[in-house]
């Protein structure tokens, strides 16, 4: 083999390792989720369904930002005020419609400066006509968190 093809196929394997380089080891650049803010998340979940499968809207809707925005894939964007009017209906129905966070689905990643996203599946369950219906849902959160309050101030809910 001759010295000057030697020489471009070495220049070739470097130039290559050198544009794969970047792409193999680039660093996630974001704020690793700590246990004490996935236990935030995790704990303020709990309190929101609790609230939600006791049908008490004294405590449920304190835990929204009045700027809610809810998007919904078979609803479009839910303003505020028919968000908590569905839920009110909701809450009148002869059957009661509870919710339980599909165990395991739980992911919780900071925002700087503003909060967290809470991403997971949940199941909702309740009786109608004699027959239990189940329906297990995606749903994104946009917690916010002020001093030491935290409050949803987006939902994307999909996958129905």
């Amino acid at each position: 083999m001759n010295t000057a093809k030697f020489s471009h196929i070495t220049l070739s394997i470097i130039i290559f390792l050198t544009l794969l380089n970047p792409i193999t080891a680039q660093e996630k650049k974001v704020a690793p989720t700590t246990q004490k803010l996935y236990n935030e998340i995790a704990f303020m979940d709990s309190v929101l369904f609790a609230a939600f499968n006791t049908q008490n809207m004294d405590q449920f809707k304190p835990l929204f930002t009045e700027d809610l925005e809810w998007y919904q894939d078979n609803g479009g964007l839910i303003p505020y005020e028919t968000v908590f009017k569905n839920f009110e209906n909701t809450f009148k129905k002869d059957f009661k419609l509870t919710r339980q966070l599909v165990k395991g689905s739980l992911e919780v990643h900071p925002i700087k400066d503003f909060g967290a996203i809470e991403i997971g599946v949940h199941q909702f369950r309740h009786i109608e006509n004699g027959k239990e219906e189940i329906g297990n849902f995606k749903f994104v959160m946009i917690w916010q968190k002020k001093g030491e309050q935290w409050k949803i101030s987006r939902v994307i809910s999909y996958d129905h």
